[in-house]
């Protein structure tokens, strides 16, 4: 699921700012970038944002600013700067090449400018911890919106379906009556209706008939609706077991497209698809 979350604070020349985004991804990935004086707390981080977010594509930006009278300034080591520059310019001149821009090639060596790294106190890490949960606070409600938002659409695909199903409700008792009246139409047209033996005409319409009953697939969809609607209002992160759900949503309307016989009916169920397959795009933004 997709989340933005940002927080800042400033505390004695010193700005801190976390923020947290997240893409739609089946795992948890997890980018958490911190400054190296806070290194020892990445994994108490990376623990709190693996329970709290759980899914996504997760990066987690955490940045410490000083100000100008804060900052620690880079240091030159002459000595080795002088010696780097001396040889190489002795180099150059043997070998009659340039020897413009010199000084910022030995800038470039290893060990010649060194930098202070700062030093953070407890307190510094209490209000970039206080920063880090709020930025977190704002990515969970930024997420929870977005869900109120999905929740509403999917309860909308159900609620269509069940719509739905209802007008098929009242096609298919009209079904089997056309289909005894179509049989016995055609085998008066094409043997006389003398010669039809109702005895067996009965019998094979019993066979026929029962194999074109959806009263079984009508019951389990209704019940799958139901249990999808029970499952979305939940407070646990159900995404999955959503997706289980809609699967079984698809069986039952495939089984009854397969076994209607009948235009109209067939026609619901394509409209009963389209709202499937919106409900599986939306969940998998879901948790």
């Amino acid at each position: 699921m997709t989340g933005y979350g940002l927080a800042s604070a400033d505390h004695e020349n010193v700005k801190f700012a976390v923020e947290i985004k997240s893409l739609n991804s089946k795992f948890l990935e997890l980018n958490l970038k911190l400054p190296k004086a806070f290194s020892d707390k990445e994994l108490l981080l990376r623990n709190i944002c693996s329970k709290e977010i759980e899914r996504g594509k997760v990066s987690v930006s955490i940045n410490l600013e000083r100000g100008e009278e804060a900052l620690k300034g880079a240091s030159i080591n002459a000595a080795l700067l002088s010696r780097y520059y001396r040889q190489l310019e002795a180099i150059n001149t043997s070998l009659g090449a340039n020897s413009t821009n010199l000084l910022q090639a030995v800038l470039n060596f290893p060990e010649v400018i060194s930098y202070t790294e700062d030093e953070v106190s407890e307190n510094d890490w209490v209000i970039l911890f206080d920063t880090f949960n709020k930025a977190l606070a704002s990515f969970n409600q930024f997420r929870e919106t977005e869900g109120n938002v999905l929740k509403t659409d999917l309860e909308l695909r159900i609620k269509n379906i069940l719509e739905f199903f209802g007008q098929i409700e009242v096609l298919e008792p009209l079904r089997i009556p056309q289909i005894r009246s179509r049989l016995n139409q055609f085998l008066e047209d094409n043997v006389g209706k003398l010669n039809v033996d109702q005895n067996r005409l009965e019998q094979e319409l019993i066979y026929y008939i029962d194999k074109l009953d959806i009263t079984e697939e009508k019951i389990r969809l209704k019940s799958h609706c139901d249990y999808f609607i029970e499952t979305l209002k939940s407070k646990d992160a159900n995404g999955k077991k959503l997706g289980f759900i809609s699967q079984e949503i698809g069986r039952e309307i495939n089984t009854m497209g397969a076994k209607a016989n009948d235009a109209q009916i067939q026609q619901l169920v394509v409209g009963m698809k389209e709202e499937l397959e919106k409900i599986k795009e939306q969940l998998l933004n879901v948790l």
